[in-house]
């Protein structure tokens, strides 16, 4: 920068005459008044050639029949765009009318190892699972299927279980 001590500058630099913004109301009503009109122009500014408004419409109607022979007509509708919408709402159609979208989840679909597995993945206690079913449907006969005999839990006791710890229990 050439200049380092900008913020030291005291003018402007701009000069108005004296007493300008004093005189300036009254230099722009004399305008006014002077007699500035329409009708004191003489020449007109704006020049048109000879004859442009008689032969405006025939210059027009020949350059319109011009384009009119050299453009080409392209349809909008042709046999390939009808085929190719065609084609794209049929698939649609099927789509939407395929079973795939008709899978509603039921509990005969359901496989016992996903339940078991939810259930174990989601750490949903016993007190949250009995929560859900009524004393109505709980009945003893549908969770025992078979009498068991003395003889056979022994056996089963006997193989199965530790002895020492139910000793301890």
């Amino acid at each position: 920068m050439k200049n380092k001590n900008l913020h030291n500058i005291k003018s402007s630099g701009f000069k108005i005459p004296e007493e300008y913004f004093d005189t300036l109301e009254k230099k722009v009503l004399n305008k006014i008044d002077g007699g500035y009109t329409l009708k004191n122009i003489k020449s007109n500014s704006f020049k048109v050639p000879e004859n442009y408004f008689d032969t405006i419409e025939s210059r027009i109607t020949e350059r319109l029949s011009e384009e009119d022979q050299d453009t080409k007509v392209i349809s909008l509708i042709n046999k390939k765009t009808v085929i190719y919408i065609s084609s794209i709402a049929a698939a649609i159609l099927i789509l939407f009318n395929l079973t795939i979208f008709d899978n509603h989840p039921s509990f005969d679909n359901l496989e016992t190892e996903t339940v078991e597995n939810y259930i174990l993945d989601e750490n949903i206690s016993s007190y949250e699972i009995a929560s859900l079913f009524s004393t109505d449907l709980l009945n003893e006969s549908d969770f025992v299927e078979h009498d068991f005999d003395e003889e056979n839990l022994k056996e089963y006791l006997l193989n199965n279980a530790d002895i020492e710890a139910l000793m301890i229990e």
